[in-house]
């Protein structure tokens, strides 16, 4: 008797999950983290009123949410003021992205993003077959002339680009992105991955120009509102590139409660404002505590900070296991030089006070 008869792709493939999970660690640890600060959560949570809007949806959970996600892009195109056609709503961005890769990635084709950068993307572009081509960061940023540069050197069908960046928090201004944009060669799409745009200062997206069949733009509930657990994430871009979307997604993906969470969540703009201000204010004392430690926090651009811990990566990994030792859950980027860093979430206050106190026994067990 034999088994599945699985594709000779699905076969060549590692079973692989591309983040270990806290949960998966809580539970080789048999002990909950105290403080979570590795997963670019939003520790200060949704909206009361998207909160509130769940539990009312919750009773009716056993009707499937709209498939046409229609309230949720009205309210999406009213808030940016374009066209409801031009939205496209998903399971969050990584649903979203292993939709766009499907529908246009195919076995040996090229795909150009930067060495480190989100690595979900990576993962559904293997899923189809395609050949990731990476180019390095330029220091801690993403280097958006040397992407556009190889794209056109290996005829890439999508560019990978997130402004601003996972894993090091760095931005570049609009008018870099633009430029990016206006640089894409004839053949390729843009993938402008800007989930944590939100926490990012005025002049760092560029308005939309849903005409422009070269970029699709991905946005989430996940990061700035809060949500990531409830999975919602939507793109912008032109008709008939959103129009396909309908030809592969899950019609029936959208959970609907979360639908009825978003909805609030994005009406709720003051409780937004107040968000970005504790992110804000907790990136100060991430930064504070870094340089009190003699150490220097990468400027960041969303509700995480990187670490320089001033050495390599396999000393910013024992700093890591010294951190998880102590019930504190970081994270480090992947690929060096960036695996310098430790990165961790901007948390409440109590947060931070469990990390500013094991931060030095850390470094400390780290050098010895």
């Amino acid at each position: 008797m034999t088994g599945p008869r699985f594709t000779p792709l699905v076969a060549s493939l590692p079973a692989t999950v591309p983040f270990v999970g806290p949960e998966t660690q809580e539970r080789a640890r048999g002990e909950a983290f105290a403080a979570r600060l590795g997963a670019n959560e939003n520790v200060f949570g949704p909206s009361p009123r998207a909160i509130a809007a769940m539990k009312r949806a919750a009773p009716d959970i056993w009707q499937y949410g709209d498939p046409e996600n229609y309230d949720l892009k009205q309210a999406l195109a009213a808030h940016h003021d374009i066209p409801a056609d031009n939205i496209v709503v998903g399971e969050g961005i990584d649903a979203l992205l292993g939709y766009l890769v499907r529908m246009l990635v195919e076995p040996a084709d090229k795909v150009v993003t930067s060495l480190g950068a989100y690595p979900t993307f990576n993962f559904h572009v293997s899923g189809y077959g395609g050949e990731l081509v990476t180019v390095p960061f330029n220091g801690d940023f993403e280097d958006p002339v040397a992407l556009i540069e190889k794209a056109i050197e290996v005829d890439a069908k999508l560019i990978y680009f997130a402004n601003p960046d996972n894993p090091m928090g760095t931005r570049h201004n609009a008018a870099v992105v633009q430029a990016v944009i206006n640089a894409v060669p004839d053949g390729s799409l843009l993938v402008l991955d800007e989930a944590y745009v939100e926490f990012a200062t005025d002049g760092t997206a560029p308005p939309f120009d849903v005409a422009d069949e070269k970029v699709i733009r991905f946005r989430t509930f996940s990061k700035a509102y809060g949500m990531a657990g409830a999975r919602v994430g939507y793109g912008v871009g032109a008709v008939d590139l959103i129009s396909a979307f309908n030809k592969v997604r899950n019609h029936f993906g959208m959970n609907r409660a979360a639908q009825a969470g978003a909805l609030e969540a994005l009406a709720d703009q003051k409780y937004l404002e107040q968000t970005i201000q504790n992110v804000a204010a907790a990136r100060d004392r991430i930064t504070a505590i870094a340089k009190a430690n003699g150490l220097k926090a990468i400027h960041s651009a969303t509700n995480f900070v990187a670490i320089d811990c001033g050495q390599d990566g396999v000393f910013a990994k024992k700093v890591l296991a010294a951190l998880i030792k102590r019930g504190i859950f970081v994270r480090m980027p992947f690929v060096p030089p960036q695996d310098r860093c430790i990165r961790l979430s901007a948390g409440r206050p109590e947060d931070l006070n469990l990390f500013q106190a094991a931060f030095p026994l850390a470094l400390a067990e780290a050098r010895k």
